[in-house]
């Protein structure tokens, strides 16, 4: 039997011209923790963390869950984490945990998605929303990574403390959906005023610096 998927009713896929000012944005910067990386197999979502950024400035609007997996946390992951199996045993499902961070975006007014590694992110949502037989589409989103190729190409892949450091960024709790979040959204602040000193100002051209053709949005 096939299973329709039905759609969440959030509506995150906003239409903003190119040719807007990143200071009269509002961007969301999320990060998830999981159990393991193979989010396509066996393992699953623990924790959301997000932030806003709001005209180039963070804002103390937060948002944080820990995410029942229906399954046991790996020693390694709560070693690195500290999320232990109490924090997780009565924490909401995946589902109702994707539906509150996705409220929190849509309450927010966010017009786009940023992350550190933003696919693995995507991909963690995109399976728990499948394995619940639900989709929705997906906003802007840009990887910090991807600005950071951009103003300093390296074959040299390191990680968001390394970057953060790099660029001047503050540094949070690692290792913690809200704590990276909060560490990738200062870290994106000031690589968007690098870009303003090469006069990308707009999100055109953040995109453009992403290596995105354009702002169209995608459904999972």
């Amino acid at each position: 039997m096939f299973w329709k998927k039905r759609n969440l009713p959030y509506r995150l896929n906003k239409q903003i011209p190119l040719n807007t000012l990143l200071e009269d944005m509002t961007f969301t910067v999320f990060d998830t923790e999981t159990t393991g990386f193979a989010v396509s197999g066996g393992d699953r979502l623990i924790e959301i963390g997000a932030v806003q950024v709001k005209g180039l400035q963070m804002t103390e609007h937060t948002f944080q869950t820990y995410v029942n997996p229906d399954r046991d946390i790996p020693r390694e992951i709560m070693d690195l984490t500290g999320i232990r199996q109490t924090h997780v045993k009565d924490a909401p499902s995946s589902l109702e945990a994707v539906n509150r961070f996705y409220q929190f975006v849509e309450d927010n007014e966010s017009q786009g998605w940023i992350g550190h590694y933003l696919a693995f992110d995507l991909m963690v949502l995109k399976k728990e929303l499948q394995r619940w037989q639900h989709t929705c589409q997906e906003p802007i989103g840009v990887d910090t990574l991807d600005i950071i190729g951009y103003l300093n190409p390296s074959w040299d892949m390191r990680d968001l403390t390394h970057y953060a450091r790099q660029f001047g960024a503050n540094i949070y709790e690692r290792h913690s959906a809200l704590g990276d979040a909060l560490t990738t959204a200062s870290l994106f602040i000031e690589l968007c005023y690098h870009l303003k000193y090469r006069n990308k100002q707009t999100l055109g051209d953040l995109l453009e610096a992403a290596g995105k053709n354009s702002g169209k949005t995608t459904s999972y």
